[in-house]
C-alpha cells in the first residue's frame, strides 16, 4: 500500500472516531429540512453534539447543505445549518429498516451549541436510570 493510501485510511479512521466522539441520543422529532431546491418534512431519530440522523425515504445527496428546523419538547426551536455526510438509501428488496440520512451540523454558534449539548445532557440525564 502506498503512504497515499496509509493517509485516506488514517483519515477514514479519523472520521469515524470524530463521529462516535459524541455520545448519540435517540429522539423521535420533527424536523423541517430545506435546501435550495427541496423542503423535506421528516423526523429525527437521533441527536449528537455534531450532528443528527434523519429518518426520511427521501434522503438528499451527501454534500446538500440544509437549513434545519426543530423544537425539543421543552426547548425554544433551533434553526441550525448542516451537510449531509451519508446516506443509508431505500432498498429496493426492503432489507433496510432504517434509511435515511446524517447530516453534520455546521456554523454552530457558541449560543447554539451551548443550548443543544444543554438538550442532550438534559435528555441523557432524564433516561439515566441511576
Amino acid at each position: 500500500m502506498s503512504s497515499k493510501d496509509d493517509r485516506a485510511l488514517e483519515a477514514m479512521d479519523d472520521a469515524v472516531a470524530d463521529r462516535r466522539t459524541f455520545d448519540r441520543v435517540d429522539v423521535e422529532w420533527a424536523v423541517d429540512c430545506v435546501a435550495s431546491d427541496n423542503f423535506l418534512f421528516a423526523s429525527i431519530a437521533n441527536i449528537s453534539a455534531m450532528g443528527i440522523f434523519v429518518r426520511t425515504t427521501e434522503p438528499l445527496p451527501t454534500g446538500t447543505r440544509l437549513l434545519l428546523t426543530f423544537a425539543p419538547p421543552g426547548s425554544e426551536s433551533f434553526k441550525l445549518e448542516g451537510n449531509v455526510a451519508w446516506v443509508n438509501p431505500v432498498r429496493s428488496d426492503g432489507d433496510n429498516p432504517n434509511p435515511g440520512m446524517g447530516v453534520r451540523f455546521i456554523n454552530l454558534t457558541p449560543h447554539d451549541r451551548e443550548r443543544l449539548v444543554d438538550v442532550i445532557l438534559t435528555i441523557a440525564y432524564l433516561r439515566d436510570p441511576n
